[in-house]
């Protein structure tokens, strides 16, 4: 392989392999989870704490496969920089969607025993003073509200990235027929647009 053709697709490569060790990692904190709770044998099915790791990562292995046609469609008919730059973000995205899994699992476990302890306080509050113990009640709702509204969230950023890259694939195949019938090539706007829409991607 010839330096430019490298030069290509360096960026390219360089991301598909952190994304190679992200898996490596997601599948550590899985074999982790499971010798844990259910001994040295892997099994899909334990506790709590141990699905709601093995969804996670499951998760993430469903989209991965998309994720990579997509970053390399991007990168090979489009526009190499700004593809791996996407690509570098739905990487971090993805590591903060199973960090916040195990983190949110963590404190759960933790916690199991004072929000059992915590439910008949606010019982017997309820039944002492009902006004008062509703109003308490309100704190754990909006919590839990708030940790599925970031969790919709990074979902819905992790969505955007892969569309955006999707777009990008398309602008290439449709250049590339237009360069095939008309002989008009808009490779130059076209990296031009990606380069400059790609840093919007910050935005959450």
């Amino acid at each position: 392989m010839d330096y430019e053709t490298l030069g290509n697709v360096v960026l390219l490569a360089i991301v598909t392999l952190i994304s190679v060790v992200q898996n490596g990692f997601f599948a550590h904190k899985l074999e982790h989870e499971s010798k844990t709770h259910n001994g040295w044998s892997f099994q899909r099915t334990g506790t709590l704490a141990f699905e709601r790791v093995y969804t996670a990562n499951q998760n993430c292995v469903d989209a991965y496969p998309t994720f990579l046609v997509t970053l390399w469609s991007a990168g090979l008919l489009c526009s190499q920089v700004p593809a791996a730059f996407a690509g570098l973000m739905y990487l971090v995205v993805r590591q903060k969607y199973f960090v916040g899994y195990l983190g949110e699992r963590t404190q759960r476990t933790v916690n199991r025993k004072p929000k059992t302890e915590e439910h008949s306080r606010l019982k017997r509050s309820r039944v002492l003073a009902a006004g008062s113990a509703s109003q308490t009640l309100l704190g754990p709702g909006v919590t839990e509200g708030a940790r599925q509204w970031r969790s919709t969230r990074g979902y819905i950023f992790g969505k955007r990235i892969i569309l955006f890259l999707f777009l990008m694939s398309l602008a290439g195949i449709l250049n590339y027929f237009l360069i095939l019938l008309f002989g008009s090539d808009f490779e130059n706007y076209m990296k031009t647009i990606a380069n400059t829409i790609s840093p919007l991607l910050l935005i959450p």
